[in-house]
């Protein structure tokens, strides 16, 4: 089986990736590349992108992952029927009760007025 994933390049701190077709048992690092098909660089946002070659891909059954199916989605590649897209995730505190917005407001304290020294 086929995968579309994303494989890192570039150097530290200032990532670059390669949009690759690989089996989808290969670690994307391995080398064994089936094909380039574009490349990504989240520091500038710049998309090369084979749209030829990935619906090809595509309807041999390749599977992208979630953030290579989110790319060609924002890119206008129609995703197969079979693809099921990954939930958001919701987020949810482990202790809500503790939370600051979830304590009680404290009430400021009235003010006393001053006492007039007794002449």
């Amino acid at each position: 089986m086929l995968a579309i994933r994303m494989q890192r390049n570039g150097r530290s701190h200032l990532p670059m990736y390669r949009i690759i077709v690989q089996e989808a048992q290969r670690h994307p690092l391995s080398g064994r590349v089936v094909a380039e098909v574009g490349n990504y660089n989240p520091a500038t946002k710049a998309l090369v992108l084979d749209k030829e070659a990935v619906n090809k891909y595509l309807k041999n059954g390749a599977h992208p992952s979630s953030r290579v199916a989110y790319i060609l989605e924002k890119n206008g590649i129609k995703l197969p029927d079979w693809y099921k897209k990954v939930p958001a995730k919701s987020v949810k505190a482990k202790h809500a009760d503790k939370l600051r917005k979830n304590q009680p407001k404290e009430e400021a304290p009235a003010e006393v007025p001053a006492e007039t020294p007794a002449e």
